[in-house]
């Protein structure tokens, strides 16, 4: 028997130090392949379904590798998960003398000097505002770590949390009065004595993009780069690979110079001014675009006529601004720190606006911000050069990479070749436990009135579930429209089931309440199509409205998909539909989270059924049984319920 055999064995460590441990072959393989790659260095991709234990598995040979480890999660509640209880608990378990740290970006750390700033500058605009500074403040003086997710009296939407972190571009550095007690460089240095760090991938791709997180002295000591979560990466990688400048950057440059300027300049009386008529210049720019947030392709912008005079206004109102700090820089380190900036925001502006091959501009309006975006059509060369130099392994893994038990795509998007990879199919019986229902007569799901046909297909089997059910949306807009719906139907059939939303609180609060209501009907978009784990009669029905092709009018894809058609390719194979796939198999991962979970999967796009690729979608699916007719569903309820 391994070494590794034993550790997962009966009564192995694990076995011994974890209550209610079991046994499986599919964990005990992955990690052996995990193994194996950390010694040959070596590229390795692991799909692991839901209930494979794939933590675990990846855990115990990085805790065992004796190199320097980095675990890369999805989300930053991943990370504190693994962090905080994952990897203690198998540590502890092994007994292995290996020293763990968590890092994460600069923004959820508690920066003394710009709090203080802000206390002082008085800058809060509602007496809760000001309550959260207070609370934020007293914060700081107990943490040891300065971590923003520590402090529970403060909600992280919180707005004051702008005015007490810093960012890349107003961090004063060593030169900073209270740099001996910065969170930041505290994380960092732990960091670097550490054998493992828990890291995300957006820290992860920002730092390795503009070497300022702490990354950059991590990554060329690591024998090991782990990514959890790995479906994630393309998209997170094209946003970092890319450049951005927003409106949102300017204004904030403006009321740090304006504060900067009281302290240290008040005899430079062209400085409130002039940062004044830059935030309007801002302003106009956000407004040339119409006030609808939304994406807008290069093209779209120049047809509206205010655009680009707009912008060419801002860039010289950002220059003329750079000029008058320029004169003001040797006065104090914010002042100079706040010009660097400016000359950085100026040089931003003239690089988005040439044309870069293999890049396509676009913007985002947003409710009070404009961000004008640079992005690559293709990441693979970017990333493939990353990883070059020093030879380390590189794992990524995740519940859903695959489509039909292929990487193909995956490999293509990331420039990984052709690397060693492996599927492990849930040990969950979905035969027994799951059924995949996909309604017969729906309508095409662009037409008129399609929203109003799932609802009326999908509340039966709701009613039936007594309901315990997640409505899936593809868009805000049939989100709501779909909330609506049900609703009504509710009062007027007299169910008594709470209704929640996407967007009435946080997505914590949200499920919590769902899971003590035991009943209830959640509708959301795209914040619960993953990582989210419901277990029990709780959850019993997800219904998902269509298959989630990505909006063929976005910007990047739209450019994505003709640059792939000047090469020849087929864009719709070969990138649309794996990606709509992967989104299907995280929607669908909702239902079933543990071996006595039973539940309905329903798909009201009738594509699944009448069109040729539909049969890639339903067969990339654990093998689930399928049945097209309500009455199947309402025997399962029932029969789940006892009435049968």
């Amino acid at each position: 028997m391994s070494s590794l055999q034993e550790t997962f064995s009966p009564d192995g460590p694990l076995a011994r130090a974890i209550n209610g441990y079991r046994v499986r072959a599919q964990q005990v393989d992955m990690a052996e392949r995990i193994a194996a790659a950390i010694n040959r260095c070596s590229v390795f991709i692991a799909e692991a379904g839901t209930g494979t234990g794939k933590t675990f598995a990846y855990l115990v040979p990085a805790l065992q590798s004796g190199g320097k480890v980095i675990v890369s999660t999805g989300t930053k509640t991943l990370q504190d998960q693994l962090f905080n209880k994952d990897l203690p608990m198998v540590r502890d378990a092994l007994k292995a003398p290996v020293k763990i740290a968590l890092l994460k970006g600069r923004a959820n750390y508690v920066c003394p000097y710009h709090l203080q700033q802000s206390l002082a500058d008085g800058r809060f605009l509602t007496r809760e505002d000001a309550a959260d500074a207070r609370r934020i403040s007293v914060f700081a003086k107990v943490t040891h770590t300065g971590d923003k997710a520590e402090c529970v009296e403060v909600s992280e939407s919180s707005p004051v949390w702008n005015h007490a972190t810093s960012t890349r571009e107003n961090c004063l550095g060593q030169d900073c009065p209270d740099y001996k007690e910065c969170f930041v460089m505290l994380a960092r240095r732990e960091a670097m004595a550490a054998d493992l760090v828990v890291v995300n991938h957006h820290l992860f791709f920002a730092d390795v993009m503009l070497r300022d997180e702490g990354m950059a002295e991590l990554l060329p000591a690591c024998n090991t780069v782990i990514f959890d979560e790995a479906h994630q990466l393309p998209e997170v990688a094209t946003l970092f690979f890319g450049d951005t400048v927003s409106t949102a950057q300017i204004l904030d440059l403006a009321r740090d110079a304006r504060t900067e300027g009281m302290l240290n300049a008040r005899d430079c009386l062209d400085l409130p001014s002039a940062s004044r008529e830059m935030e309007k210049v801002a302003k106009d720019l956000r407004l040339a675009v119409g006030l609808d947030a939304g994406r807008f392709s290069y093209g779209q912008l120049e047809e509206k006529p205010d655009f680009l005079p707009a912008l060419k206004a801002l860039e010289a109102e950002v220059t003329k601004f750079a000029a008058i700090l320029e004169t003001q820089a040797e006065r104090a380190e914010g002042l100079e720190k706040c010009w660097q900036r400016s000359v950085e925001l100026v040089q931003r502006l003239g690089e988005w606006q040439k044309i870069t091959a293999g890049y396509v501009r676009w913007a985002e309006a947003f409710s009070q911000s404009l961000q004008l975006n640079s992005t690559p059509l293709d990441v693979a060369e970017i990333f493939r050069k990353q990883m070059g130099g020093h030879p380390r392994a590189w794992i990524f893994t995740s519940a859903t990479l695959a489509v039909q038990g292929k990487f193909h795509h995956y490999c293509a998007e990331l420039g990984l070749g052709e690397p060693e990879s492996a599927c492990w199919e849930s040990p969950f019986d979905y035969g027994k436990q799951a059924v995949l229902y996909v309604p017969l007569g729906m309508p095409e799901p662009n037409s008129y009135g399609y929203t109003e046909a799932v609802v009326d297909a999908a509340f039966p089997a709701a009613v039936a579930a007594g309901g315990g059910a997640f409505f899936l949306c593809t868009s805000l807009r049939a989100m709501r429209r779909t909330h609506e719906l049900i609703k009504a139907r509710l009062e007027d059939e007299g169910h008594e089931m709470p209704l929640l939303m996407q967007g009435e609180g946080s997505k914590n609060d949200l499920l919590q309440r769902f899971r003590q209501y035991g009943n209830a009907i959640l509708v959301g978009s795209q914040s619960f199509w993953e990582g989210v784990d419901v277990r029990g009669e709780a959850l019993s029905l997800v219904v998902i409205d269509k298959i989630p092709f990505a909006p063929p009018d976005d910007p990047v894809l739209s450019a994505r998909i003709e640059q792939m058609r000047l090469q020849g390719r087929n864009p719709f194979m070969e990138y649309q539909l794996p990606r709509a796939v992967i989104n299907v198999k995280q929607g669908a991962g909702r239902l079933i989270r543990d071996e006595t979970d039973r539940g309905v999967l329903m798909i009201c796009d009738p594509r699944l059924l009448s069109k040729p690729y539909g049969r890639r979608v339903w067969q990339s699916l654990p093998p689930m049984k399928r049945t097209k007719e309500l009455s199947e569903v309402l025997k399962f309820f029932a029969n789940r319920n006892g009435d049968v």
